[in-house]
């Protein structure tokens, strides 16, 4: 189906986060309007939307109810369980299909497909015994990583593995889950492209992205990466590649390491918008989130192209701690792009908000946002 979904349609979304709520917005100025289902109420999307549906992702009842009520079916998270898309695809359209869902909210299959297509990727293997991980670890050795296969980011379900590790708290750590053991990568830097492909195979990417994490949650993101064009080529060309295979319709993140010896590995997939584009929200002349809704609703994809060089500082519950941030502050330097998520509750490492700049060099951006969340604390 490529015909164009248009404006006054109703586009649904599963999940109510801080994505969705800026994908509703996107929507909304394109006319058109949102309804969003999550088993939560008075979400950061839902806050937004034409309508908030609330209900559990396996219930397929109510879930059929809301496919039946939109004309096309997103996802803002990937850690929606892949059956809802199944269901949902026997009312309504869904994009990207419940088979891209399925793929890459796990790191096992995941990393097969990338391994099995030809993706340069680290070798791993799959833990699920004790005997699994003193295999994996002579075969693959130390140090290394291993994760859980589900239901990780941020670095939660993360642990590094070193020599002087002791196995069976390594073990246990997994508490129970399936793991995925992934030889060391000696990186020099994180790299990510946000990239969309239509129902008619038309690609677009993002400038490629450079990205800073600090315990394991991305800190500061910038564009363009500090990196060789030629390696910038071939991280976009990786991103097309993996769409296609993918049969993508819709926006995909490719997350790669760059390594010590100037090669590039993918490190993770999210079929979706991502922390490191929200730069793309005051810096290009589309964002990350317009082409989201352009991809799934087949309308022509815009223009990736960067105004300035840009970059992103994210906030976290932590700048709460003694109050309400200063926001007048923060937004002294009238270059300075404040974008809050309607959270009522501030955690520790839970993201709130993110604050974008241009610059007339990538230091100068950096520069601006860091000092600008730093006058937050004033």
């Amino acid at each position: 189906m490529n015909f164009p979904i248009l404006p006054g349609s109703t586009i649904g979304i599963l999940g109510s986060g801080q994505l969705g709520r800026m994908l509703a917005i996107a929507a909304k100025q394109l006319g058109y309007r949102v309804a969003v289902y999550s088993p939560d109420a008075d979400t950061p999307a839902g806050q937004v939307a034409d309508v908030e549906a609330v209900g559990d992702y396996l219930d397929e009842e109510r879930l059929a109810d809301f496919a039946q009520r939109v004309s096309v079916l997103t996802f803002e998270f990937e850690n929606v369980p892949s059956a809802a898309s199944e269901v949902a695809a026997r009312h309504t359209i869904v994009r990207p299909a419940g088979s891209v869902l399925h793929i890459t909210q796990e790191r096992l299959r995941e990393k097969t497909f990338l391994r099995d297509n030809g993706f340069p990727t680290t070798p791993f293997r799959e833990v699920k015994t004790y005997a699994d991980l003193h295999a994996a670890a002579r075969d693959l050795g130390l140090p290394a990583v291993l994760k859980t296969a589900s239901f990780g980011y941020d670095g939660k379900g993360q642990q590094k593995v070193y020599a002087q590790s002791d196995p069976a708290e390594v073990f246990a750590n997994l508490k129970g889950a399936t793991g995925i053991y992934e030889a060391f990568v000696d990186f020099e830097k994180e790299i990510s492209v946000v990239a969309a492909r239509t129902a008619d195979g038309k690609f677009a990417a993002f400038p490629v992205f450079e990205n800073r994490h600090a315990n394991h949650i991305l800190d500061v993101t910038f564009a363009p990466a500090a990196i060789d064009p030629k390696l910038a080529k071939e991280a976009v060309e990786l991103a097309a590649g993996i769409l296609e295979k993918l049969g993508v319709v819709g926006l995909l993140t490719v997350e790669l390491f760059v390594t010590r010896s100037g090669k590039i590995v993918v490190n993770e997939l999210a079929p979706r918008t991502h922390n490191s584009g929200h730069l793309t929200m005051d810096a290009c002349i589309t964002s990350q989130f317009e082409q989201q809704v352009r991809a799934v609703c087949c309308l022509p994809l815009g223009s990736t192209a960067l105004r300035a060089p840009a970059a992103m500082a994210n906030l976290l519950g932590h700048l709460w701690e003694k109050g309400e941030p200063n926001w007048a502050a923060a937004l002294s330097d009238p270059h300075v792009k404040l974008h809050l998520y309607g959270k009522t509750e501030a955690r520790k490492g839970r993201k709130m908000g993110h604050i974008n700049a241009c610059g007339r060099s990538v230091d100068a951006a950096i520069a601006r946002v860091i000092a600008a969340r730093e006058r937050l604390l004033s």
